[in-house]
């Protein structure tokens, strides 16, 4: 007997509870967490459905998107500049602190590309 469908299993859970039995009994019949069933009742009563809510924030809304179009034309003006560069220059003409992987990671879903070190370093390296 394979397991149960994840939806069958809130289902029953949730059942379970509405019929008048506890939540710490629900996870002991159901080999669950107290949490599990805690938040499958709220999320039942919240939404009035028990499909898992979405994960993340949607991308696209982070504070970054605020300033999408000064990053690019920064970019666009500037394609030398780098990542620690990009980072100060955000904390200067826009007071935000921000680490330099969120920054990677925006612009990497925009598709834009940036110096990856200083040129000191680099001109070594070569």
């Amino acid at each position: 007997m394979g397991r149960p469908h994840p939806m069958a299993l809130r289902q029953r859970v949730v059942a379970f509870v509405e019929e008048g039995h506890s939540h710490r009994a629900a996870a002991t019949r159901f080999r669950v967490s107290v949490k599990f069933v805690n938040d499958m009742v709220i999320l039942k009563r919240e939404t009035g459905e028990l499909a898992p809510r979405t994960q993340g924030n949607g991308g696209g809304h982070g504070k970054l998107v605020a300033v999408r179009h000064w990053i690019e034309a920064r970019i666009a003006g500037k394609p030398d500049l780098t990542l620690n560069d990009l980072v100060a220059e955000l904390a200067d003409h826009h007071g935000m602190t921000i680490h330099r992987v969120t920054v990677w990671r925006f612009l990497r879903s925009r598709g834009l590309t940036h110096k990856k070190r200083p040129a000191s370093r680099r001109a070594k390296a070569a």
